[in-house]
């Protein structure tokens, strides 16, 4: 069935006729999306959908996983990132990726924000210094650690951990950032100041979220696709998919009644 998001917004990705088989289980099924530019766009469905293995393809993550095959296309500014000619690096700097647990390197608060300027290049240090704090200030966080940046980011609390992994990932400045249920191990204020984040950068950045809960795909998101076993059943602005989605499992999944 295939599912595309309205918008008159300019298009950023475009995911076309898309499977992708581990060995020979078929995760994803003939998936066509178009995701905006400069929005948010939430992926809801249960677990095991495939909304995460879709998000996973935007950076070629899947390509660690052994016995991966992939059919289709994944346009990212109309280029095919399956296509020839794609370094994966520099994918990986234009589509940054958040992960459910926070992951800081066992490193300084400075070191883990300054650690993909350092990789991709060796800016002058007062040219790091300012990214370091552009980017920590970009995802809230400057205030609570900046007279101790040389202090170990594992002695941050995990709500500041994943800020920190949010300023880690803006350091490289991407187009889009992925963020795959980063808010699923985090307490309610935590939780609450990451969507806060999440609403001030959405003018700046292209960002993808999975996210298990449907009132925080409704309160940060403008666009929300629903996954059902592999495939997209519905994607539409997010008031219209809550309040008159079009498909039964759409609304039986939002109501609860689903399973």
């Amino acid at each position: 069935m295939k599912s595309v998001i309205d918008t008159e917004q300019k298009t950023i990705i475009n995911i076309e006729k898309l499977d992708l088989y581990y060995e020979s289980f078929h995760a994803l099924k003939g998936m066509d999306l178009q995701i905006p530019e400069k929005a948010v766009t939430a992926f809801i469905g249960p677990s095991g959908c495939g909304k995460s293995t879709l998000l996973r393809t935007l950076n070629r993550m899947n390509d660690m996983i052994p016995g991966t095959r992939i059919e289709g296309k994944v346009l990212i500014g109309g280029k095919d990132i399956y296509g020839g000619n794609v370094e994966v690096e520099s994918l990986r700097k234009q589509v940054g990726m958040v992960f459910q647990q926070p992951n800081p390197f066992p490193k300084s608060i400075y070191d883990n924000v300054a650690y993909g300027p350092r990789l991709h290049g060796s800016p002058p240090k007062a040219e790091l210094d300012e990214l370091v704090e552009q980017s920590l200030r970009q995802a809230a966080l400057w205030e609570e650690v900046k007279d101790f940046l040389k202090k170990s980011a594992l002695s941050l609390s995990g709500g500041q951990q994943q800020r920190l992994c949010i300023a880690r990932a803006l350091a490289v400045q991407p187009d889009i950032l992925l963020m795959d249920e980063a808010t699923s191990a985090l307490d309610p204020v935590s939780t609450q100041k990451i969507e806060e984040l999440v609403q001030e950068l959405r003018d700046r950045y292209t960002i993808v979220m999975v996210t298990h809960n449907m009132h925080q795909a409704a309160r940060v998101s403008g666009k929300t696709v629903f996954f059902l076993n592999g495939v997209i059943v519905e994607a539409a602005d997010t008031e219209q998919l809550f309040s008159n989605p079009k498909d039964s499992r759409t609304e039986d999944y939002i109501s609860g009644r689903f399973g």
